[in-house]
């Protein structure tokens, strides 16, 4: 009588679990003492220039001040001179190490992204920290899988849940740091991914809600729901958010440029221009330095009139270009919701001085417009709705929301706007290293609803001649493909290609997909 045979227990995800949660851990330990750092650094900033403004002219004082910015400003360059990926926010650089696009060195990353952040955004620049601290927990991520000789795609999945653990713990929000991951930076929603990246974010929120407190980081309230009524308030400021939007971006990916060409400084030493000019907004405007998280959370007591908050926005606005596009470490994700806070006050105030709303609801614009400027310019709308849910610690604002960030994101998409971080991926130079060539990689593409590639047979596909179809995971299953096999909505594709070739085959899948779209239209 033959012996059953025993099941084994797969404990795959268990244990990317468990490597997930060690991540989170860690990375919400560096993020946490990387975000305390910099706001140890703006309160000595603000009690500096306090102290400028009330106490008489003492010009040794000023070339004090000076003469350490200018100190920071050559310590910056030298930790970007020694390595250039720590520049700007670092969400484009982890993209493309996902992408396979490039590589980078997790240790050197790791503490000069950590010291140059710090020495960026202490001094009150108009720089976010969410960016470097995604940079610094995929590197945490990356050192742990160098740690334990994972390579690959389970490599991949530790770094993608550093990222969702950085989120997590630069704003006390792990639903959106496991969000942003898969909409935005990983581009994938296989189970294995979420849950590597969610275990990650609720390990890393933990260590941050144990230093920092329970107190939402954005803490916002209204006393009364916008009514049905006046949603189309929230078409027009959509309109209106995705046209400044659309400038933003615009703006964004020509300074770079306009920095070569009006300086002639080296791309390091460029930071020196906003390390001397956020002296004079430190002195005449001290409330507004930094990423922006003060004057969303003073909106609460008190909003500044019309000409004020057009004045707010035209300085922060100015600056955050000239902060970012230096290319110092530091992100835009902060500076955009700050930005969005405003443009949705400026909207408010206006629309309660024609008569047409009522001032009790002008803060429900103000924290509309974050979600829905954020959607714009990042294209990713459920990260900025949860995003800003999480931050304000409030769920009854989920339907306005929607429609305004759905509003925000249709129209820069009308207007041709790519997604920021897409689009800053693109503008870097990404030599590939030794270790990148002729090394084995998997690339997995998801079949999305409506996708051409649903009802194709494998056989009637042409394949990159660089990558080879090995898997198609459909739920909890992987099937051996073969010429007969059905492409359905739902799958994912695996394919085998050179860690060089990783991108590329992407954008050829993407384009034989579009080209197949476009023939059934035409059919």
């Amino acid at each position: 009588m033959a012996r059953p045979v025993k099941e084994k227990f797969d404990v795959t995800r268990l244990r990317f679990v468990l490597l997930g949660l060690l991540v989170g851990l860690m990375s919400g330990t560096v993020v946490s003492a990387f975000r305390y750092c910099i706001e140890v650094g703006l309160r000595c900033s603000r009690l500096v220039y306090g102290h400028l403004r009330i106490a008489p002219f003492v010009w040794w004082q000023w070339a004090l001040l000076i003469g350490v910015n200018l100190g920071l400003a050559l310590i910056v360059a030298w930790l970007l001179k020694k390595e250039t990926y720590i520049s700007g926010s670092g969400i484009p650089q982890v993209e493309g190490q996902l992408a396979g696009e490039l590589e980078m060195h997790w240790w050197s990353i790791l503490w000069r992204k950590f010291v140059g952040g710090v020495l960026a955004l202490g001094p009150g620049l108009f720089l976010g920290r969410e960016g470097p601290s995604i940079q610094l927990g995929a590197s945490v991520g990356q050192g742990l899988a160098a740690g334990f000789k994972l390579s690959g795609t389970d490599r991949r999945l530790l770094i993608a849940s550093g990222s969702a653990a950085g989120l997590a713990a630069a704003f006390n929000a792990p639903i959106a740091g496991t969000l942003f991951v898969l909409e935005e930076v990983y581009h994938n929603f296989s189970p294995l991914v979420w849950l590597t990246a969610l275990a990650g974010a609720i390990g890393s929120d933990f260590v941050s809600l144990n230093v920092f407190g329970l107190v939402p980081v954005l803490h916002l309230s209204y006393s009364r729901s916008l009514p049905v009524s006046s949603y189309w308030h929230l078409i027009l400021l959509g309109i209106l958010l995705g046209l400044f939007g659309y400038l933003y971006q615009r703006i964004l990916l020509v300074m770079p440029r306009w920095y070569r060409n009006l300086t002639h400084l080296p791309r390091p030493l460029q930071g020196i221009v906003p390390f001397l000019l956020v002296i004079l907004v430190g002195y005449f405007a001290p409330n507004l330095l930094g990423g922006g998280n003060g004057l969303i959370v003073g909106f609460g007591q008190y909003v500044p009139s019309l000409l004020v908050l057009i004045a707010i926005f035209v300085v922060r606005f100015v600056f955050s270009m000239i902060s970012y596009g230096s290319g110092l470490p530091g992100g835009i994700f902060l500076p955009i919701l700050s930005l969005g806070a405003v443009i949705g006050a400026i909207y408010g105030v206006f629309m309660n001085q024609l008569g047409l709303l009522p001032h009790v609801y002008i803060m429900n614009l103000i924290i509309f417009s974050m979600a829905g400027y954020f959607a714009g310019i990042g294209k990713a709308p459920f990260t900025a709705i949860l995003l800003v849910t999480e931050m304000v610690g409030n769920l009854t604002h989920l339907m306005p929301l929607a429609v305004l960030s759905l509003t925000a994101y249709l129209v820069v998409d009308l207007l041709g706007g790519a997604p920021i971080y897409e689009a800053l991926l693109e503008q870097m130079t990404m030599p590939k290293t030794v270790q990148q060539l002729h090394r084995p990689d998997r690339l997995e593409i998801p079949v999305f609803f409506g996708s051409p590639l649903n009802g194709k047979m494998v056989r009637d596909m042409p394949w990159p001649k660089e990558a080879l179809l090995i898997g198609i995971r459909r739920g909890e299953q992987e099937v051996i493909p073969h010429g007969d096999s059905l492409i359905r909505e739902g799958d994912t594709l695996v394919l085998l290609t050179d860690a060089t070739q990783r991108a590329r085959v992407k954008r050829r899948i993407d384009a034989l997909s579009a080209a197949l779209g476009k023939t059934h239209q035409n059919s």
